[in-house]
Order: C-alpha cells, then structure tokens, then sequence
C-alpha cells in the first residue's frame, strides 16, 4: 500500500500562487505515474496534471502556462506550483500515484485525501 498525503492548500485572492505537495510513504519502490486531480463542487474529478517517473508532463488545457508538476523522486514527493490562480481553480486537490500490478498486471492506483483550495475575486 501506498499513502499520500497533501499539504499546501488554503485560501488566496485571484492572482495569487499557492504550492501543493504530497508526500508518500508505505511501499514507495517503484512508484510510476504520480498527478494531481481535483473536484469543484458539483462536477466530476478531473486531471490538472502528471508527471512520470522519467518527469514526462501532461497538463489540462485550463492549467497550461499557470501551474507547474514536479516531483523529487529520492523523496518520493510530488508538487504543484499554482501561479495566477482564478476563482475557478476552487476545488479539492488529490494527489494520485499509480505502481504496477505484479500479480494481475496493469497498475494500481492510490489517492490522497484531499486539500481545499479556494481562491476568491
């Protein structure tokens, strides 16, 4: 099993910058994929970003040029620098990390729970 957990969010006026990070323990060998998701009230969960082991990035369309993944893979932690944040960036951040499946094959997936970023106008 592996845990994450997320520190970083908070309250900040539009404009302003806000740094997550997510930390994992448990059985952290040979993590692969880590991201970030996030859920506004009333709508589905959705990608803001990923990383690979090998630090490939992938961004929604509504983040690109604003927010930044990172990951520091000897400490097994994951960020996301959020800068000129919008009132729609409000929402609860997970932190995910997906390992292989050894026995079934594919890859199994873990979440964090939560943090709460709000921004306002």
């Amino acid at each position: 099993q592996v845990q994450l957990v997320e520190s970083g969010g908070g309250v900040v006026q539009a404009g302003g910058s806000l740094r997550l990070s997510c930390a994992a323990s448990g059985s952290i060998f040979n993590i692969l994929d880590m991201g970030w998701y996030r859920q506004a009230p009333g709508k589905q969960r959705e990608l803001v970003a990923s990383i690979t082991r090998d630090r490939i990035t992938n961004y929604a369309d509504s983040v690109k040029g604003r927010f930044t993944i990172s990951r520091d893979n000897a400490e097994n932690t994951v960020y996301l620098q959020m800068n000129s944040l919008k009132p729609e960036d409000t929402a609860v951040y997970y932190c995910q990390a997906q390992k292989p499946n050894l026995i079934g094959g594919g890859r199994n997936t873990y979440w964090g729970q939560g943090t709460q970023v709000t921004v306002s106008s």
